[in-house]
């Protein structure tokens, strides 16, 4: 799960604590059902080192999460302030990530199946709330959730893990300008449906 994904339920006013903890259990479990997964869809095996795997989401996922943690509980009146500025930033992080990335080589295929994924999991996502019988809030979460990965991480694992592939890196690229531009739409959307609701 992406660690926007967060913010973008904070947004939409869906369900943060549970957004956080979709990202967590997830997070959690990629260095176990990352080799089973490539297998299942690329019909090959990956060595990947659980280890390795295991302390890089570490370092990339958790540690600035309970970092966030922290600094909100030590510093509420900053962060509070912070909460308008900070989605800009990492917007922009995440476009100079991508510019590193080379994305312009990567070719339409690659972006059409990007937003393909990202779009059909906030569809999934929202479904399968609404078949659990959840209140819209949950339902907003899981969608976003679903949708939107975390990329950072995946193009960081990418290059550590998956380095005899060159490629392998440029659809976290890719995702990073996408879902941070739909995640804001559809929050967006989320939230007015939210406040018509209330009106």
């Amino acid at each position: 799960g992406g660690t926007s994904s967060n913010v973008m339920t904070y947004l939409s006013k869906g369900d943060v604590a549970l957004s956080v903890g979709m990202t967590s259990v997830s997070t959690i479990l990629a260095p176990f059902l990352t080799p089973l997964l490539t297998k299942l869809y690329a019909g090959q095996t990956v060595d990947v080192n659980v280890v390795s795997m295991f302390i890089s989401i570490i370092k990339v996922v958790i540690v600035p999460i309970l970092l966030g943690f922290i600094i909100n509980h030590f510093f509420k009146k900053f962060t509070e302030a912070a909460v308008e500025v900070l989605p800009l930033i990492s917007t922009t992080a995440i476009v100079a990530i991508v510019a590193a990335a080379k994305i312009m080589t990567c070719g339409l295929l690659i972006i059409g199946v990007v937003i393909l994924h990202n779009v059909l999991g906030y569809l999934v996502g929202y479904a399968v709330g609404r078949v659990l019988k959840l209140d819209e809030s949950k339902c907003r979460a899981i969608s976003i959730e679903v949708g939107m990965q975390n990329s950072g991480l995946a193009t960081s694992l990418a290059t550590v893990h998956f380095a005899q592939y060159p490629l392998a890196t440029i659809p976290g690229a890719v995702f990073s300008v996408w879902h941070n531009v739909s995640g804001a739409i559809l929050a967006n959307f989320y939230a007015r449906t939210a406040e018509k609701k209330n009106a």
